[in-house]
């Protein structure tokens, strides 16, 4: 492998296979402007490829590596999620989502991601006891809530409302105390459901709904967000297992924009409330956790599946900024693995809502037998993703598009604070630094502004 270098010609890359022989494997790289060889030793994980560690590479040769987007750089080792998009492939600590979403429920799949291990029956009774019991938001929040803008998009108040967190609860921002870490952990995951259902209700100006210790954790999240004072509510167990699987499949996505973002801002010794706002706010971005709205408004936007073939025709036109949203990933290059249970769920869910008139829904199925049959889709892999289920379902369950990333961001919490736990707690971890490819100015002298033409 040849690697180009503006300055110095070239850098060649070869394996090592003496140092393979040995059981050290190692890649060398030559400097063509000097002659000189550096070895990188290779780093192998259980599964997936192999990985050239280049930690020494800047002290031995003067070279950094340039990777914008880090798509081809391994930041951490972490034990929790494992994908192979090619294969469409999802762990979670070894276990298949497709066996996790049908056989577990969101309560275990947490203990899993934070601890490593599925639970016994007395560690999940204590676990889910320990999450119910933190379910709560102290009440001052109520007022924070208030200074914002009625028509304020609910991430926003999730935003500063998560951050703030850290000026109510000092008992437990010691990052390096073990207990505390874990107390934050139980608290995040507890309140994120409260924090996100006031945001709604403060939204649409109905009164906040106090969290219910014998509901469970999709069912108190369901009462809190569309429960009202004046009448009972009671859950629809479809609905509130629908919503269970959501969580489930959005538990966590391995070091994906807003992971990262976790992680950068906790390798700095940020407080775990501060981390977790962090993610929120990088998962607000539309090409990260807001696909599944984009599908609702294309799916408006094509307006009757008799206008399909026209917008298909215009998907497949490179000159044509019009895009299908809710078909491909960028990791997935096979059929999204999250996509097949969202399927399932979403005929379930409609079933028990007895919606058959819903416009969209039409366009939607159809769109979906287009991907798997025509060749443009088929060819280039573009399968029916996570999102493009999801935002029909919740939907089709009265949640506002607004609400829809905020829903994400409430089911990634668990997968944020394991992988920011993991990496308190890793001796090799360093703050995050990334360097540049600086192509401005070398030095200039000052020139005094009367002097400027």
């Amino acid at each position: 492998m040849t690697l180009a270098n503006p300055r110095t010609g070239q850098i060649r890359m070869s394996a090592d296979t003496s140092a393979a022989k040995s059981g050290n494997p190692a890649v060398t790289l030559t400097d063509g402007a000097t002659g000189k060889t550096f070895q990188l030793p290779v780093l192998k994980g259980t599964t997936g490829p192999d990985v050239v560690d280049i930690r020494k590479l800047y002290g031995e040769s003067g070279y950094f590596t340039f990777d914008p987007g880090f798509t081809s750089t391994g930041a951490c080792e972490s034990k929790i999620t494992y994908i192979d998009g090619d294969a469409g492939i999802l762990l979670h600590r070894g276990y298949p989502i497709e066996q996790l979403a049908e056989k577990s429920d969101f309560m275990e799949v947490c203990y899993l991601l934070l601890h490593g291990e599925l639970p016994t029956v007395s560690e999940k009774v204590e676990f889910e006891k320990n999450i119910t019991y933190h379910t709560m938001v102290h009440e001052q929040l109520a007022a924070f809530y208030r200074g914002f803008r009625r028509d304020a998009h609910p991430m926003a108040i999730m935003c500063g409302v998560v951050g703030a967190l850290s000026a109510f609860y000092h008992d437990s921002t010691d990052i390096e105390d073990p207990q505390q870490r874990m107390i934050a952990s139980h608290r995040l995951i507890a309140k994120m459901p409260t924090i996100a259902a006031m945001a709604y209700k403060y939204s649409i100006g109905q009164p906040f709904m106090y969290p219910k210790n014998e509901l469970s954790y999709a069912e108190n999240f369901l009462y809190m967000t569309f429960g009202v004072p004046c009448e009972p509510w009671k859950p629809n167990p479809i609905l509130s297992k629908a919503m269970d699987k959501i969580f489930i499949l959005h538990a966590d996505h391995e070091q994906n924009a807003s992971t990262s973002t976790v992680r950068t801002a906790g390798s700095s010794g940020a407080n775990p409330f501060a981390c977790i706002a962090a993610g929120i706010a990088s998962l607000w971005g539309p090409a990260h956790g807001g696909a599944n709205e984009a599908v609702l408004k294309m799916l408006k936007e094509i307006g009757h599946k008799d206008r399909i073939p026209e917008f298909v025709k215009r998907a497949k036109d490179k000159n044509d900024s019009f895009r299908l949203m809710g078909f491909g990933h960028r990791v997935y290059k096979n059929y999204d693995p999250r996509a097949k249970v969202m399927q399932q769920t979403c005929y379930e869910v409609l079933d028990s809502l007895g919606i058959k008139n819903e416009p969209l829904l039409p366009i939607a199925m159809e769109l979906e037998r287009i991907a798997l049959e025509d060749e443009y889709f088929v060819e280039r892999k573009l399968y029916p993703n996570v999102d493009f289920y999801s935002g029909i379902i919740l939907k089709a369950m009265n949640f506002p598009t607004s609400m829809f990333t905020a829903l994400f961001a409430l089911a990634r919490t668990v997968g944020w604070i394991s992988q920011w736990k993991e990496m308190i707690e890793d001796p090799t971890q360093k703050i995050s630094r990334p360097r540049q490819l600086y192509t401005g100015y070398t030095g200039r002298d000052y020139v005094p502004v009367e002097a400027r033409g």
